[in-house]
């Protein structure tokens, strides 16, 4: 800060002396230069005659690994379209093989008549430069796209990475044919939809089997973020199998464990002076002879996503144990049974 303090007062001496351009500066006399404004006015004086001498930074402009095209007249079919993203990939697979690197992602973008842009990112497992293991990628998921308009347009870009060789530790193994689950996965994303497949992760809630898709992360992630990630995905306090009480049945079966129906099973509720006494559904039927219960759970009842629910742990007089859950029950008060019942499972 102090040097460009330095520099601002001699422009202004210069200035006060009619120094105003780069030429008026070479012309004046390098020992009277120094003299008056000192050696940083000669720095000045040496750049404006070409005299300054400095080591030269190579910078590289970020090299872009895009291919696209715009079709003379609009497209129907994917014969076309096809077509063209084989050459793109063979030409990204050149240019990326010459400088040593490969694939891990790819985006499709491609332009309608109507000027909207459809896009599509491809995330590779295995990154890799194999012409028709990407192909087979991006014709699977053409297959199934369909658009009301033309295609006018089409671009595919790919992100690069070095390839990268890893050791496993003792009890991880690689993948058998990553390339073939590369494409395995794209099938089913087009047959199922993305928001079908990919990763269960538990929701922040106490809501029982609560839990949202996210896409696979083929980044191999360190000990300590795969410990913080573990610890991320189970709130703190909360029970990752269930919200219910944690003292039903307890005292008698202490360590019993509910395994549960996937999905829920419906079941019908016989009620006996304000007291379950018989279950019937697909899976368990019979007399219930025992109960605890009910335990009220609810929640998000701030928004449009509220949720409540009743549980009940009950045995049926063959000596099985149940957790049966009623939904939405109309109040806090106990033996209305005039919601929806299911049977979330059986304790072993």
């Amino acid at each position: 800060m102090e040097g460009q303090m330095d520099v601002q007062e001699i422009l202004a001496v210069l200035h006060k002396w009619g120094i105003h351009t780069l030429g008026q500066l070479a012309a004046l006399d390098k020992e009277q230069l120094a003299a008056r404004l000192g050696p940083e006015a000669i720095g000045m004086w040496k750049r404006a005659n070409g005299k300054s001498q400095r080591l030269l930074k190579l910078v590289r402009p970020p090299e872009s690994f895009e291919e696209s095209f715009e079709f003379e007249n609009e497209i129907e079919t994917a014969e076309s379209l096809l077509f063209m993203l084989r050459r793109f990939l063979e030409q990204l697979a050149v240019r990326l093989s010459t400088i040593y690197l490969v694939a891990k992602e790819l985006t499709l973008r491609i332009t309608l008549a109507n000027k909207q842009c459809y896009e599509r990112v491809f995330k590779i497992p295995q990154p890799t430069n194999d012409v028709d293991l990407l192909f087979r990628m991006l014709q699977t998921h053409l297959e199934n796209f369909r658009s009301e308009h033309p295609i006018v347009a089409v671009a595919l870009s790919a992100q690069p990475i070095r390839p990268v060789s890893r050791q496993f530790r003792l009890f991880e193994i690689a993948l058998s044919n990553p390339h073939q689950l590369s494409e395995t996965l794209a099938r089913l994303v087009a047959l199922l939809g993305s928001e079908r497949l990919g990763t269960p992760v538990l929701e922040e809630t106490h809501r029982p089997d609560a839990f949202r898709m996210e896409p696979f992360a083929w980044a191999v992630a360190s000990d300590s973020s795969a410990v913080a990630s573990a610890k991320e995905d189970v709130p703190s306090g909360q029970n990752p199998k269930s919200g219910s009480d944690s003292h039903a049945l307890r005292t008698a079966h202490s360590t019993a464990a509910l395994r549960r129906f996937r999905p829920t099973v419906s079941a019908s509720l016989l009620l006996d002076e304000d007291t379950l006494a018989h279950v019937r559904s697909a899976e368990i039927s019979g007399k219930i002879i025992e109960q605890r219960g009910p335990y009220f759970l609810s929640g998000n009842w701030w928004d449009e996503k509220s949720w409540a629910r009743a549980e009940w742990d009950v045995q049926l007089e063959n000596g099985e144990l149940v957790r049966v859950n009623e939904s939405d029950p109309p109040s806090q008060g106990y033996g209305v049974a005039r919601g929806t019942w299911k049977v979330d499972g059986i304790y072993d």
